[in-house]
């Protein structure tokens, strides 16, 4: 080794620096939530020193306003127009429905104004239930697609409120509901706005057509019908989205896949969809999945859509569809934080909180993470 020249040396010394940096990042997911599970910590609670398992209450949330450019397609001044889509018949568990009033009642409204936004707050839209009579698609059409026709009006109704403060030059904050309710908002945000390009955060990949899915949800198919690879003309509730330009391949980006069903992993290829697997941001960091998402969708304005199984479960535990090795707490931040420091973020979507699975702990644990990546996507940093 003394013999090799200086440069091979150093590069040498960094490969192996970069391989035990993958190595830990690989381990950290492995054993981390069992690490965090069984672990006695002293945390902080504003000023006391106490002895305890980590929990949701360990830290008192700051919200700094930081200058992060501001979307020349927004108006001044600056809006936040609040959707509450209180969706639930996308998947099969109750509760989804409660994360809008959750995420609101944690103080949303009191940090959205402290990051000098004016909130217009639009209220929680009612759904109907499905019912027996509602119409339903031919068979052969459908596949075991469960309340197509409910889920289909809600959307409905998102896509309409949705169309209607984007086109009003206002920041859209969907909050869900489970990710069925995806398919309206960014169906409004295209009608507004049709060059934008989606930032799609999710340990799933959403993109089931009603023949291909298994378990028959709704959640798990909003990408294929915002792309129409299903025709709307041919699922009852759901003509509408025919109006709505389609959502083409190259203006969707996926960050954190990790649970992908074997159809739609065929049909993300054949397709050519770029995808960011947990893998990638193993090997490439966040930062650089980041620079490599935006730099595909640079001069577009962005949507972000954001399912909380995304994260970890060891940082939100409380949703349907909880898949471990998701995205660490800091990685969880910086997909809302290089998207809204590009100047193009103009619309979020929060979903799958749901505080009817889990601890009090586990609730207040997973609203917290939600509520803290709204306030970094709306200009919350650290310093």
């Amino acid at each position: 080794e003394t013999s090799e020249a200086p440069s091979n040396t150093i590069h040498a010394t960094m490969l192996q620096f970069t391989r035990f940096r993958g190595a830990a990042a690989s381990l950290s997911r492995q054993a981390f939530a069992g690490f965090h599970s069984s672990c006695a910590h002293a945390v902080s609670v504003e000023g006391e020193l106490r002895d305890g398992p980590i929990t949701g209450g360990r830290v008192k949330r700051q919200v700094h306003h930081a200058d992060v450019p501001f979307p020349q397609f927004l108006k001044q001044p600056r809006t936040c127009s609040i959707i509450g889509a209180p969706m639930v018949f996308g998947q099969a568990k109750d509760g989804t429905d409660g994360g809008p009033s959750m995420i609101r009642e944690s103080g949303l409204h009191k940090q959205l104004k402290e990051l000098d936004w004016a909130v217009k707050d639009l209220g929680d839209l009612e759904f109907k239930p499905p019912h027996t009579d509602d119409p339903a698609a031919d068979p052969e059409v459908r596949g075991n697609m469960r309340f197509g026709y409910a889920v289909g009006q809600g959307c409905k109704q998102v896509y309409e409120k949705v169309y209607e403060e984007a086109s009003a030059g206002n920041f859209v904050l969907t909050l869900g509901g489970d990710h069925s309710v995806g398919a309206g908002t960014v169906a409004g945000v295209l009608k507004a706005r049709p060059n934008t390009g989606i930032i799609w955060v999710d340990a799933h990949a959403d993109i089931n057509t009603p023949l291909m899915s298994e378990s028959g949800n709704i959640h798990g198919m909003p990408v294929a019908f915002l792309m129409h690879l299903i025709s709307p003309s041919l699922v009852p509730g759901w003509e509408w989205m025919e109006a709505c330009p389609p959502l083409r391949t190259q203006q969707i980006v996926y960050i954190g896949l990790r649970d992908v069903d074997h159809q739609e992993r065929l049909l993300l290829k054949d397709l050519g969809i770029t995808c960011y697997t947990m893998q990638h941001v193993d090997r490439f960091g966040i930062g650089g999945v980041m620079e490599r998402t935006l730099d595909q969708l640079k001069g577009r304005p962005l949507h972000c859509s954001y399912d909380i199984d995304g994260v970890d479960p060891v940082h939100a535990p409380s949703t349907g569809t909880t898949v471990r090795g998701g995205l660490t707490f800091r990685e969880a931040h910086y997909v809302v934080e290089a998207a809204s420091e590009s100047g193009h973020l103009g619309s979020l979507d929060m979903v799958e909180v749901n505080p009817a699975l889990g601890t009090g702990t586990d609730n207040q644990e997973t609203v917290e993470m939600g509520l803290a990546l709204i306030d970094s996507a709306l200009g919350s940093r650290i310093i």
